[in-house]
């Protein structure tokens, strides 16, 4: 075994027991965070001024409820900023959400493998963010250059961790498999299969915009299209308004009426 990856477990370790202590206090929202979400995140730009404030504390009750450490970096204050603002924006329609499936987030300075790896050496460094299973489970893994990333361009239709966070609420039924079936209802279950069904085959067909890694399961589908309607929200509305309408439901959201 590796000394980074007894050193990540270790890590895991210490932020699961950090989990089972008393939550930290709720800090107050640093003011001077705002200009940085206008200037960074186009979703809290577009809110109104109340929504902004909302958005504000929901962001600093989700950073007393998760805990955050780098590996080999040092978590800066820009790293919290766009991790609890990604977490905030595919809950944001519902007045309450705790992540509850989510201890701690592990911040890597870029790709990784399944290992764990993020050197030079490490094999197939390929992986930009993950929800952890086994012993891993209730922790996040991220590339800090994804974070980073995910918010410097509003054209892309890719926000990496707005997708591991859509697993997460994806996950809240037990199963991270696509059919978040406590936010839809059970009556629209089929109707949501078959559509998914339907634009899979045409993705597969070259015949939609989506990113072909939707086709990797139906889980990565539901967070693909999910990035794509965060991140271009009247596009999206208009190339597939049925996808569109389905998760409006879903999130209780409607993006594309903001300015």
């Amino acid at each position: 075994m590796s000394i980074l990856l007894v050193f990540v477990l270790l890590l895991i370790f210490a932020i699961y027991s950090f989990s089972k202590m008393k939550r930290k206090d709720i800090a107050p929202f640093p003011s001077h965070w705002h200009p940085i979400l206008l200037d960074k995140v186009l979703f809290y730009e577009k809110l109104s001024k109340p929504d902004q404030y909302v958005f504000q504390k929901r962001m600093m009750l989700f950073l007393s409820e998760v805990n955050i450490d780098g590996v080999s970096i040092e978590v800066e204050e820009l790293d919290e900023i766009l991790i609890s603002a990604s977490a905030i924006i595919p809950v944001f329609g519902f007045k309450t959400w705790h992540y509850n499936n989510l201890s701690g987030i592990i911040l890597y300075p870029d790709t990784f493998n399944e290992d764990l790896q993020f050197s030079e050496q490490g094999k197939s460094r390929r992986i930009l963010g993950m929800v952890g299973t086994g012993r891993y489970e209730k922790q996040m893994i991220l590339s800090r250059k994804a974070l980073r990333q995910a918010f410097s361009n509003d054209t892309d239709k890719h926000n990496t961790p707005v997708h591991e966070f859509v697993h997460l609420v994806d996950k809240m039924d037990g199963a991270t498999d696509g059919i978040p079936e406590q936010l839809l209802g059970r009556d629209y279950i089929k109707p949501w299969l078959e559509l998914m069904h339907s634009e899979m085959k045409a993705i597969n067909n070259d015949q939609s915009d989506i990113r072909k890694y939707a086709l990797t399961n139906e889980a990565e589908f539901f967070a693909v299209v999910s990035e794509y309607f965060f991140e271009r929200p009247k596009l999206f509305k208009r190339k597939h308004p049925e996808l569109y309408n389905m998760l409006q439901l879903c999130f209780q959201q409607n993006p594309a009426r903001r300015k």
